[in-house]
C-alpha cells in the first residue's frame, strides 16, 4: 500500500472553519464537525484513494498536525457534547503510549457508503500521531449519523480545549 498524499494545515481561531476534500463527504462533514466544535481553522486535502486509506490518511495527518499545539499548551481536555438525540464524551491527554479506548463499535453499518467504523479508524490514527491517551463514551443515541456527529464534536471540543494556553495563575497576582 502507498503512502496516501495529504495536505493540513490548523489554526486555533475564535470559531471554526473547515475546507475538507478527502473524496468522501461524509468523512469531509464529521471532520468539520470536528474543526467547528474544537475552534480551529482547518484546511485538510486528502488526494484519492480507498476509504480505508483516506480515513487514515486524513487521521494522521490531523494528529501530526495538532501534535505541537498539545505539547506547547494545556495538551488535557474533555467534553460532553449533544447532536440530536445522541450524546457523546471524550477526554483526552498526552501520552507516550497512546491509544483509543471506546464503547462504539458499529462496525457492521454504513453511513454516506462508508463503513461507520470511519470513526475508529480516524480516531486511532489521530491518537497516534498526536501522542494521545483518547477516551470516547458513547452515552445515548442510536441513529448512526446522529452518534457519529456527537462523537466527532466531543473530540472536537476536546481537543479545542487542549490545544488552548492555560493561563498563567502569577498573572493574575
Amino acid at each position: 500500500m502507498s503512502e496516501t498524499q495529504t495536505g493540513v494545515r490548523v489554526e486555533l481561531a475564535r470559531e471554526g472553519a473547515a475546507n475538507v476534500a478527502t473524496g468522501f463527504p461524509v468523512l469531509d462533514h464529521l471532520v468539520g464537525e470536528l474543526a467547528a466544535a474544537a475552534r480551529f481553522k482547518l484546511s485538510l486535502e486528502v488526494a484519492p484513494g480507498s476509504a480505508d486509506e483516506a480515513v487514515g490518511a486524513a487521521g494522521r495527518a490531523l494528529g501530526a498536525s495538532l501534535a505541537g499545539l498539545l505539547a506547547s499548551n494545556a495538551g488535557v481536555g474533555w467534553s460532553l457534547v449533544p447532536a440530536d438525540e445522541a450524546l457523546a464524551t471524550a477526554a483526552l491527554e498526552r501520552d507516550v503510549v497512546p491509544r483509543l479506548v471506546t464503547n462504539v463499535d458499529f462496525s457492521d453499518q454504513r453511513v454516506g457508503g462508508l463503513a461507520t467504523d470511519v470513526a475508529s479508524r480516524f480516531l486511532e490514527e489521530l491518537a497516534r500521531a498526536a501522542g494521545l491517551n483518547l477516551h470516547v463514551r458513547l452515552v445515548e443515541g442510536t441513529d448512526p449519523q446522529h452518534v457519529l456527529a456527537a462523537i466527532f464534536k466531543a473530540v472536537g471540543a476536546a481537543l479545542g480545549q487542549a490545544c488552548r494556553p492555560v493561563p498563567d495563575s502569577r498573572e493574575d497576582s
